[in-house]
């Protein structure tokens, strides 16, 4: 399938509703943020989720942050006031794609429009935290993991911390 069909553009309020329903689609319940949490990012971040739509059907996305803390860490995901459009790392909170469509390179995509943006805004790199069955995804990407996270345990679970230095 290719991806020229498809519509990549940034996030704007309206969003928030079907934002929340990918997220929920996409992660469990102890792990997916909000939609509340969700409007507040929006209102104070929306520049930094990068949407990607089959029509007017939202399929994948991906969101964070800047700051100038070079880990990520749970307040993040909470706190959307910690935002500093003038930090120096790129954070990743969430990439979502709905199960229907992965596998396609539709994460991937954005991932990398992700990563060139951070770049362009000259920050010093993109931090994200996964999985451990998902380290080698992203290495593919350029991330190095760093091993498992201190400082995020979002949803009681083990997350390794990711980084894509420039």
């Amino acid at each position: 399938m290719s991806l020229s069909k498809f519509t990549i553009r940034k996030a704007t309020l309206s969003d928030c509703n079907a934002i929340a329903a990918v997220e929920a689609t996409c992660f469990p319940p102890a792990e997916a943020a909000k939609h509340e949490d969700f409007q507040k990012r929006l209102e104070r971040y929306a520049d930094y989720f990068l949407l990607m739509f089959d029509g007017d059907k939202l399929i994948s996305f991906v969101d964070g942050f800047v700051t100038d803390i070079p880990d990520l860490n749970d307040k993040m995901y909470e706190d959307a006031g910690m935002h500093n459009p003038n930090g120096a790392w790129q954070m990743i909170f969430g990439v979502n794609t709905i199960p229907e469509y992965r596998r396609q390179g539709c994460a991937e995509k954005l991932l990398r429009l992700f990563v060139q943006n951070a770049k362009a805004e000259s920050r010093r790199g993109v931090v994200l935290t996964c999985k451990e069955k998902l380290v080698h995804y992203y290495a593919k990407i350029g991330f190095v993991d760093e091993g498992i996270s201190a400082d995020s345990t979002h949803g009681n679970v083990v997350w390794n911390q990711m980084r894509l230095t420039f």
